[in-house]
């Protein structure tokens, strides 16, 4: 029998031993998931062998294109991202050394700080639940063997305030600490296929979601300490007062405890939904990036009109005149637009007139066509000469 199942079989007998089966049997499962998937014997590791081939294959396109260079600004990026790709995606000991830590060992360790513990804070806010609970326990005990025999309680009797209360709070602590570190196994195990998905632009959308979730996950036990730490203080006196007159369960010490369960338990959805919107406002080292479209219909160049500068107008058909007024720098600009022609032809003219100088400025001179820079640019063809487009 291995030591995971030692502690697995211990689980019953309190919430720190609970927590600690929990944490052995998260990280053997993640180990055993990342043997199967990146290891040495592992199912995906042709198809990291694919997805390295097609990321260099790209950025050799990208290079024959002229849509890249070769340079510092542009190697070092893909260089960085497919070593730290192939260390953490093939490496459990580096996986192991800095994801895990992090994740499970950063949030225990600031909460330990703040709590002022010497070692991990998880398992000393876990002892101190199991000596809450075991007082709450030998309190009902109490008040069982001293209640008169054939006596038929009520639903709302202090007893079972005291209890549900007592179920509350365990949900309340318990549950979502156990719940958080088995999502955080889940997230783990299954990183290296995220991690992997970094490569390209269009799946780094899910790295960057996965990352946000780990991060998620592992700040919540730190919030759940340190916040449970606070309401453990409220309830050692609340206890201390739960043993009646004559053996029974007082009724205002039943009820306190049933509030301060309630109050924890809203504390726990508060802070679930504070550690989601923290989160959610990432962007994750720039690879989520927080752009919002502008659906009002305006330009993208409006902001350009404080400045005073003109907006260069698109194509339009001949005869068309249209107007757009720049309040900000106090004039209106007329773009007129002829031509004799048919719309397919080159020999428009664009005029700008200034309503307010009463002068008419020289149209803007076309776009010239952007030519490609790069190796592919070398071997296009070039263009005929004025003369014998005329012939």
């Amino acid at each position: 029998m291995n030591a995971c199942e030692t502690l697995a079989a211990e689980a019953s007998l309190g919430v720190a031993p609970a927590l600690r089966a929990v944490d052995c049997l998260a990280n053997a499962s993640a180990a055993s998931a990342f043997g199967r998937l990146f290891g040495p014997q592992g199912a995906l590791l042709p198809a990291l062998t694919i997805l390295l081939t097609l990321y260099i294959a790209f950025f050799a396109i990208s290079l024959l294109t002229g849509r890249s260079r070769i340079g510092i600004s542009a190697l070092t990026p893909r260089m960085m991202t497919m070593g730290l790709v192939l260390t953490f995606a093939t490496s459990w000991v580096a996986w192991q050394g800095v994801v895990w830590n992090l994740a499970v060992g950063a949030p225990d360790q600031l909460a330990g700080i703040l709590m002022g513990a010497p070692g991990s804070a998880t398992q000393m806010f876990a002892d101190r639940l199991d000596i809450v609970f075991a007082a709450i326990r030998q309190t009902a005990e109490i008040a069982g063997g001293a209640a008169p025999a054939g006596k038929e309680d009520g639903a709302f009797t202090p007893g079972n305030l005291m209890w549900l209360g007592t179920l509350l709070l365990l949900l309340g602590t318990v549950g979502v600490l156990v719940t958080a570190r088995i999502a955080l196994a889940v997230l783990l195990a299954t990183g290296p296929v995220f991690v992997v998905l970094a490569l390209f632009s269009g799946t780094r959308g899910l790295f960057a979601g996965w990352l946000r979730g780990l991060v998620m996950v592992a700040l919540t036990p730190l919030f759940v300490v340190v916040g449970g730490g606070m309401m453990l203080e409220l309830l050692v006196p609340v206890i201390g007062g739960l043993a009646g007159e004559g053996g029974g369960v007082s009724g205002q010490g039943a009820i306190a405890l049933f509030l301060i369960a309630c109050v924890h338990v809203a504390l726990m959805a508060m802070v679930m939904k504070v550690t989601s919107t923290m989160v959610s406002g990432w962007q994750v080292f720039g690879l989520a990036s927080g752009r919002q479209v502008d659906r009002s219909g305006a330009p993208a160049s409006a902001g350009m009109a404080d400045a005073g500068a003109v907006v260069p107008a698109t194509v339009a058909s001949p005869g068309f005149a249209r107007t757009s007024g720049m309040a900000s720098a106090g004039f209106q600009t007329v773009v007129v637009e002829n031509g004799g022609g048919s719309p397919s032809s080159s020999s428009h003219s664009r005029t700008i007139v200034d309503r307010t100088a009463g002068t008419a400025q020289p149209g803007l001179p076309p776009l010239a066509r952007n030519r490609l820079r790069g190796i592919g640019s070398r071997f296009s063809s070039p263009r005929p000469k004025f003369k014998e487009m005329v012939r």
